[in-house]
């Protein structure tokens, strides 16, 4: 069986008739620790699982590892991909303080004023504005929305309910913006949406992190987030950052934005949606 790079879990199933009972509960017990199997040495799974060491190192190289270091070094080329797996064991809080600092330190490092006014004029006077955000993105791009709707009207968030990403981002052109939130494991053909948006005029603004960094030099606007933790999971501090960031320069950018927000606040009384106690 070749390395390459099939999942841990597939490769189990794809061998395990061919295993011995030893071998069975060897496979069970990495199957049982998949999501942070990384943090582990070999002699602690091979205690887990009830069996030898050899048996152990047979099973590695049964599924296409030289050794557990093998096994480790594959997981550390799924978690670069995004996958929510722990290769070293958990960062304490303070050593996950400064890594959330050091993310934070990078993207405002690279932010630049200019850029950014650029950025909140093109949102504030845009026709519509379009917030795409997909899979583990949907969670920034919801906030920049619901930020944006406050100051101005117009602002959606793509794909709506029940609706596909070509119901919601044909027909828009150089009158429009679209911003596109999209952090790893992005969605299908995250590229091909953003060539076919600038081939109609759109202007597009991509907050995204470094795996998207090949479209940079496409796009009319790049943000790189990092996202990087000693981890099972990413980090999104740095793109909630941002899109507060971006909200703020959009609402000083409009004239209007005062009014908006004590317009909706009254319809807020008049509808009793907010708990004002």
């Amino acid at each position: 069986m070749k390395a390459g790079g099939t999942p841990l879990e597939d490769r189990i199933s794809a061998g395990y008739r061919d295993l011995s009972p030893q071998e069975r509960r060897a496979a069970d017990a990495l199957l049982d620790h998949l999501g942070d199997l990384g943090t582990y040495r070999a002699t602690e799974l091979a205690a887990l699982a009830g069996v030898s060491k050899a048996t152990m190192s047979r099973l590695f190289r049964k599924l296409g590892y030289e050794d557990f270091e093998g096994l480790r070094e594959h997981l550390r080329v799924q978690r670069g991909r995004g996958l929510p797996i722990a290769v070293d064991p958990s960062p304490g809080l303070r050593e996950r303080l400064e890594q959330e600092v050091k993310n934070l330190e990078k993207v405002y490092s690279a932010l630049d004023d200019t850029m950014l006014d650029d950025v909140a004029a093109a949102l504030a006077t845009a026709r519509d504005v379009v917030v795409v955000g997909r899979r583990g993105s949907l969670g920034p791009a919801t906030q920049l929305r619901r930020n944006l709707i406050q100051v101005r009207g117009r602002v959606h968030l793509a794909p709506g309910p029940g609706q596909s990403l070509a119901d919601d981002l044909v027909g828009l052109g150089p009158e429009d913006v679209v911003v596109v939130v999209s952090i790893r494991r992005h969605a299908f053909k995250v590229a091909a949406m953003v060539e076919a948006l600038l081939a109609d005029g759109v202007r597009v603004l991509l907050l995204a992190d470094s795996s998207l960094r090949h479209l940079a030099s496409a796009v009319t606007w790049w943000i790189e987030c990092p996202i990087t933790t000693e981890g099972a999971f990413d980090s999104m501090v740095a793109p909630v950052s941002v899109v507060a960031v971006l909200s703020d320069r959009v609402h000083g950018a409009l004239d209007g934005a005062a009014d908006r927000v004590e317009a909706i606040d009254a319809r807020y009384a008049l509808l009793r949606e907010i708990d004002e106690s």
